[in-house]
């Protein structure tokens, strides 16, 4: 194996090839990373196959046992280690994030204060993961639960937030005591290879991190999923692909967690605070330019603060300034081109349907992949895709007369992962909540992510947790012992 060259990107020294084993390697072949912002190449990252993807494999299954056996506090210096120098090496992630991914800078700095935040939290819960002692209901024995690791786990992260994921997934299962085979989002490989090189010098031992890039997700996913040695899948992205990993794992019953995607309803009730509900609105809808499976998909007006909210929000849209993200921006560009022209579809595709632009609606003239925050004003609700994840800096506003219907156009969707509601009576903030069928409500809050909640989803949103106490047990099985315990004998010595 070769060590495989570096990239220096604004100063940056980035790793270009796949890591397996232990070491930065060759594949023999490329593919190119693009510049949203420009549309100009970044890099020639390692192209990998099936045959690179079970060698990572290969890798972290003999290091299993080694790496589940390590003592806790042993395996909470590493990271506390590697959070360390995630910290000394902050600027090198916030601009590979920003040339990569296209979103501004702010954001970038935003993303890699929350990573670090989860891979800190999981340090510090690795000594903490505690069983469980009683007595047996018919006595004579007592009953243990302990934990024990899932295994081997291949961890797939999308390019919306690569660090983030990257961080959350690996950071829970390594802190379980699981060996991973990571594989990067095509569009943003760099930012992996630079969190994969923190973990290599924070000293985590050689097939414990494995780290393949690629071009033929699917190829690698069906080398890897019939694997037997596989015994966890963790993926993020679109609720199709889930449904083709969910299906592949049902063959081995591979351990699966699935966040996938969403259609986010932002509820305003009549008695919000119209002014803070627009600015969080408008951060949870144009964040990442409108490209994160929590965005504010379906923002629901009551009928009498909707023009008042609709005339600051429509406002607040114009005003977002739109470019490179190094240019203290609002908005950035989309991914690619082929997303690029899905959302001037999407939109179309509204106007058609009767929906009123607001403001936006078009491509912006400019080198790279950028869209206009657009807001559409929508009156109707038949339509097939005002329950699609839009994905888009696109805004749909709709108007109800009240709560009841407010909470029935919400749930009308197979998703169920983030909304919101914005009101000042407490009783209401409890009542529609438990009525809103999401894995997660925002009250009053647009933006909740926190390495100390729950993330995830319900029905086609996925399954399972990542983040809190329920990210690490994701990766951990439990274990039931029973053991005899015959008091009488024992006190009768």
């Amino acid at each position: 194996m070769i060590e495989h060259d570096h990239a220096m990107l604004r100063g940056h020294r980035v790793p270009l090839g796949a890591y397996l084993n232990g070491q930065w390697i060759t594949t023999g072949t490329t593919f190119t990373v693009i510049n949203p912002s420009d549309a100009s190449p970044l890099a020639e990252v390692a192209e990998c196959g099936p045959a690179e993807a079970l060698r990572g494999l290969d890798a972290a299954t003999s290091s299993q046992d080694t790496w589940r056996s390590v003592p806790p506090r042993q395996r909470a210096e590493l990271f506390h280690h590697a959070h360390s120098l995630m910290l000394e090496r902050a600027d090198a992630f916030v601009d590979v994030m920003v040339l990569e991914s296209g979103k501004p800078r702010a954001e970038a700095e935003g993303e890699f204060a929350l990573s670090a935040g989860f891979f800190r939290w999981y340090a510090e819960q690795i000594a903490h993961l505690h069983g469980t002692y009683s007595e047996a209901t018919t006595g004579g024995y007592r009953v243990v639960t302990t934990h024990q690791p899932v295994g081997p786990s291949f961890l797939v992260t999308p390019w919306n937030f690569p660090l983030l994921m990257a961080a959350r997934k690996a950071g829970a299962a390594l802190a379980a005591g699981c060996t991973v085979l990571m594989k990067s989002a095509k569009e943003t490989p760099l930012t992996a290879a630079l969190f994969t090189q923190v973990l290599h010098d924070a000293g985590f031992p050689a097939g414990v991190v494995n780290l393949v890039h690629t071009t033929g997700s699917a190829a690698v996913s069906e080398a890897v999923m019939p694997d037997p040695r596989l015994r966890k899948i963790s993926f993020t992205g679109s609720t199709g692909v889930g449904s083709t990993l969910l299906s592949a794992a049902a063959r081995n019953i591979v351990n699966a967690s699935m966040e996938l995607g969403g259609d986010g309803p932002f509820i305003v009730l009549d008695d919000a605070d119209v002014e803070h509900a627009v600015e969080q609105a408008v951060a949870c809808k144009f964040r990442n330019a409108g490209q994160a499976c929590v965005a504010a998909n379906r923002i629901i007006l009551h009928s009498d603060i909707a023009e008042e909210f609709t005339a600051r929000f429509v406002e607040r849209a114009r005003g977002l300034r739109v470019g490179d993200g190094f240019d203290g921006v609002d908005v950035g560009p989309i991914i690619t081109q082929a997303q690029l022209d899905r959302v001037g579809s999407l939109v179309a595709r509204f106007v058609e349907a009767g929906a009123e632009v607001l403001t936006g609606g078009s491509e912006v003239d400019a080198k790279g992949f950028f869209y206009e925050p657009t807001v559409l004003r929508v009156a109707g609700r038949g339509e097939d895709f005002c329950n699609e994840e839009l994905f888009a800096p696109v805004a749909a506003l709709y108007t109800v007369d009240s709560a009841e219907e407010a909470v029935a156009f919400a749930n009308d969707t197979r998703y169920g992962l983030a909304s919101y509601l914005f009101t000042r009576d407490l009783n209401a903030a409890f009542a529609i909540s438990e009525h809103l069928d999401f894995g997660m409500v925002g009250i009053n809050r647009g933006i909740m992510a926190d390495p100390a909640a729950a993330f995830g989803g319900i029905k086609e949103s996925g399954l399972g947790r990542e983040g809190g106490h329920e990210g690490i047990y994701e990766f951990l099985e439990p274990k039931y012992l029973a053991i005899t315990v015959d008091e009488k004998r024992v006190m009768n010595r």
